[in-house]
């Protein structure tokens, strides 16, 4: 079973998401039905803005830009790692489709790299996208052109 611990940390989320912890706690329930999960596994989830991620993303993989998603995996028992957010990409994104399944798109793919998936290779990329689309379809979406 999965727990997520959600922190914000600008309010330009509460813009698109009126509750962001009541959202993922849904979000989360749904995936674990889908994983049949029995393993308590924890992790957290932060959503911030560019200027923030720009930070991290230099501090922790050294590019001085900001990024959409980032994962921090933890070998620790129960506790498997962070994901953080960007409010400006989902937002620009969400133009193409919907905020919601664009958010739900990273905060899958940074839950994919918590446990053990990576793209740097063409194949691993492939198996990747592959498990985050089968998550995505799971979660019931149809996008909005």
């Amino acid at each position: 079973m999965i727990k997520a611990n959600i922190h914000l940390e600008t309010s330009k989320w509460l813009k698109k998401i009126e509750n962001p912890k009541n959202y993922f706690n849904k979000k989360i329930y749904k995936l674990n039905k889908i994983l049949n999960k029995k393993k308590k596994i924890e992790l957290s989830i932060l959503l911030t803005d560019n200027k923030n991620m720009k930070k991290l993303n230099c501090k922790f993989r050294g590019k001085n830009k900001p990024t959409d998603v980032l994962s921090f995996p933890l070998d620790k028992k129960d506790y498997i790692g962070d994901i953080a957010i960007s409010f400006e990409f989902v937002n620009k994104r969400s133009y193409l489709s919907n905020f919601n399944y664009e958010l739900d798109r990273l905060w899958i793919h940074g839950y994919l790299h918590l446990i053990g998936y990576d793209h740097k290779k063409n194949k691993d990329y492939l198996k990747m996208i592959k498990r985050e689309n089968q998550l995505i379809n799971k979660l019931n979406y149809c996008v909005k052109k």
